[in-house]
């Protein structure tokens, strides 16, 4: 008997399986259909920027107390940390010593008038040369000066606050003696209104600049342009002031200039020293396109958008972005007409330019801003997320 391989029988069991398949199986798959995207025509809406800055309250007036006479701290006329108003009492000093040299004086000061006086009626008679009347006149003269000043001595014995503010506390207790123009008493600032100072940099310098020249925006140099303010624990900028100050230089180490705004602290909530977020005018009622934050893609240190063509294909378009708004719109600045079909959602499903896709088209909201604490209206103001520290 002849013994067949076992190859042989197994190639031949395979011959017989193919050929009992099916003569119609297709031979390759039928390609998937266009991905579903989320299209919308860009917002364009007229805007407000505002900048944001970080900065620190300071005090318009800051005032170490002296006193302006020598003498023994008899009596404080006040409680630590309160307001007071210009003029007020705050300290006494032994007056007694400036009493006595001011009765001296008035003492002396009589008696130089009634010489004049004499020598007045002398002279009528030649009894006494006119030099002798123009150096009695000249005695006269000077203990009246003599008589002023001991009178203000005397006025200084009472030290009074040269502003109103709230006060520190007493650096000097009472019985000490106080040397004149040196002895610092106390400190004295003024809390209403209150200047807000911060730094810009180069940049934000020459944008000013380049809108002041076009008309687009005045000059803080010049204009009193509107800010508003916010603190550590506040979320909306409720604190409203006007620019006041910006330096006539830039600082060579840091690159930045240094501004100042005046606020108004009507309920002295605001102290100085403390920080702020500052959000100031940029440029206002410009035509601005607007779309959504996520349609933003980065390649590199590139901004891009897809857009769906007329042909529902998918291109990359390249553009300059400005601020990002509070309700997460973000301006383009360059790179869109507003009439393109721009990818919104379902950017994941996109794997290169040139693919087809099936658009959705949706169309964008517009949602009002509020974040100054006051309504905004959808015109004119419009809140940047723009920082600037």
């Amino acid at each position: 008997m002849r013994v067949i391989p076992l190859t042989l029988i197994s190639a031949f069991s395979l011959m017989l399986v193919a050929c009992s398949e099916p003569e119609n199986q297709p031979t390759e798959q039928a390609a998937p259909p266009p991905v579903e995207v989320d299209v919308a025509i860009p917002l364009q809406h007229k805007l407000t920027d505002w900048d944001e800055f970080t900065g620190r309250f300071e005090a318009i007036n800051n005032v170490n107390l002296r006193a302006r006479v020598t003498g023994y701290l008899i009596e404080k006329k006040f409680k630590d940390g309160q307001q007071v108003k210009k003029g007020d009492v705050l300290y006494v000093i032994d007056p007694r010593p400036f009493r006595y040299e001011l009765k001296q004086i008035q003492a002396q000061h009589e008696l130089a008038k009634k010489e004049l006086d004499r020598a007045h009626l002398l002279r009528e008679s030649n009894a006494i040369s006119q030099e002798e009347v123009d150096r009695r006149f000249q005695e006269l003269q000077i203990s009246e000066a003599s008589l002023n000043n001991a009178k203000l001595q005397l006025g200084f014995t009472e030290v009074t606050s040269p502003i109103d503010g709230k006060i520190s506390d007493s650096y000097v207790d009472i019985g000490n003696m106080i040397e004149e123009n040196q002895t610092i008493l106390t400190r004295i600032v003024s809390t209403n209104p209150i200047h807000f100072r911060f730094e810009g940099s180069q940049a934000d310098l020459l944008k000013y600049l380049r809108l002041d020249r076009a008309g687009q925006r005045p000059s803080s140099d010049s204009s009193p342009n509107p800010i508003y303010i916010k603190l550590m624990d506040e979320d909306k900028f409720y604190h409203e002031g006007k620019m006041h100050f910006v330096d006539n230089v830039v600082d060579n180490a840091t690159g930045t200039i240094q501004a100042t705004a005046t606020v108004n602290n009507d309920d002295g909530i605001i102290y100085p020293g403390l920080f702020g977020r500052a959000r100031l005018l940029g440029r206002a009622n410009y035509d601005a396109i607007l779309v959504p934050e996520n349609a933003i893609n980065t390649d590199q240190d590139k901004k891009f958008v897809y857009i769906s063509d007329e042909n529902n294909a998918i291109k990359r378009q390249y553009v300059t972005v400005g601020n990002l708004l509070e309700n997460d719109l973000i301006v383009v600045s360059t790179g869109l007409t507003g009439n393109e079909k721009v990818v919104v959602n379902g950017i994941q499903r996109i794997r290169a330019s040139g693919q087809e896709v099936t658009p959705n088209v949706v169309e964008l909201e517009w949602k009002p801003l509020d974040v100054l604490g006051k309504q905004a209206t959808e015109d004119t103001t419009n809140i940047s997320k723009t920082d600037k520290e």
